[in-house]
């Protein structure tokens, strides 16, 4: 493919409580908090252009000017929704994987920006649930893994703790906590096998991958993931997976259970039997954990990933689509 890719992305960074305190609050914070580091949607656009440079496929990033006196030309807008309803971009555009949380945010996105040609979503189960809504306009593309950051070269020689447990539970957490997480410690101690935990959102990844690093395992909780970049970075190190997979509804509380009530989701949406293995209730656990360790040696979850998930095999996906778009308007 030779025609140079236009990516954009942005955080949202709104004014607040004066016209143009943006600034002023920016600088603030960067003094306060240091340099932040990039969220979700960021890493998508980061990780892209990393495989983009593997790939040696050459692109611009927010060349603003170029796509304003280029109209025609499609541009690709990682994300978030925010860029394009303030840029008014007349180009045509592939937008993703950056998107709504649900197409009822606005039902009529294609109907307001008719340039938009494609929305990208991280994984199946979300496309499925886009469908009724946005039909074929929607496809799914997952961002890469840099496997040469995320290796086994993370790992101790020896590594002598059982299980690490990473507890992404986001929603109704007194409930899992008592229901779940608790009775999963209790199992392990009632099996001799050392453990210890590391939260969402309150863990650096110093401490991440510290304690990955002394870990043979890892025991992954969470309702659901769209993609799920951080349990693809733990399989890229070799450590294979005992992962909670409920397999049911969607519960992002701003839409469940009164606006959207959809099903099957996934707390693993990319996985083999290479991985390690899923359970879907806490009566499951105590037998999964039992197959689990006895199959621990066997595992193979870096292998998924060099299959399935390397920066230069997604941002190859995700360059196909792109020129499958500019195929399809050129000759519409």
């Amino acid at each position: 493919m030779n025609q140079v890719l236009n990516i954009f992305y942005e955080e949202p960074n709104p004014d607040r409580w004066l016209k143009y305190d943006r600034y002023p609050r920016q600088i603030v914070r960067r003094l306060i908090r240091g340099k932040s580091r990039p969220g979700g949607v960021m890493m998508v656009a980061l990780e892209l252009m990393k495989g983009l440079d593997l790939l040696k496929i050459p692109y611009r990033f927010n060349d603003y000017k170029y796509a304003k006196k280029n109209p025609n030309e499609l541009i690709c807008v990682i994300g978030k929704p925010h860029l394009i309803l303030e840029k008014r971009f007349k180009n045509p555009i592939i937008f993703g994987a950056g998107v709504f949380s649900h197409p009822l945010v606005c039902p009529n996105f294609f109907d307001e920006y008719p340039n938009v040609k494609k929305i990208l979503v991280p994984g199946e189960w979300m496309r499925l649930m886009c469908e009724p809504f946005y039909n074929n306009k929607v496809e799914s593309w997952a961002v890469g893994i840099d496997t040469d950051k995320w290796s086994p070269k993370l790992k101790k020689d020896a590594p002598n703790i059982d299980f690490l447990i990473y507890d992404k539970i986001r929603w109704e957490r007194p409930l899992y906590e008592k229901e779940l997480l608790n009775p999963i410690i209790e199992e392990l101690k009632s099996q001799g096998l050392s453990y210890h935990t590391i939260r969402y959102g309150t863990y650096t990844h110093e401490g991440l991958i510290d304690k990955l690093s002394r870990s043979k395992a890892v025991i992954f909780l969470c309702e659901h993931e769209t993609q799920g970049i951080a349990y693809q970075q733990i399989l890229a190190t070799g450590t294979p997976i005992l992962a909670w997979d409920q397999e049911s509804y969607w519960k992002d509380p701003s839409f469940y259970p009164h606006l959207v009530k959809y099903k099957p989701v996934s707390a693993v949406p990319y996985w083999d039997d290479n991985c390690g293995i899923k359970f879907k209730e806490i009566k499951d656990f105590k037998e999964s954990l039992k197959l689990f360790m006895f199959k621990l040696n066997t595992f193979s979850p870096r292998a998924y990933i060099l299959k399935n998930l390397t920066l230069e095999l997604c941002a190859q996906h995700y360059v196909n689509i792109v020129k499958a778009l500019n195929e399809n308007t050129t000759n519409s």
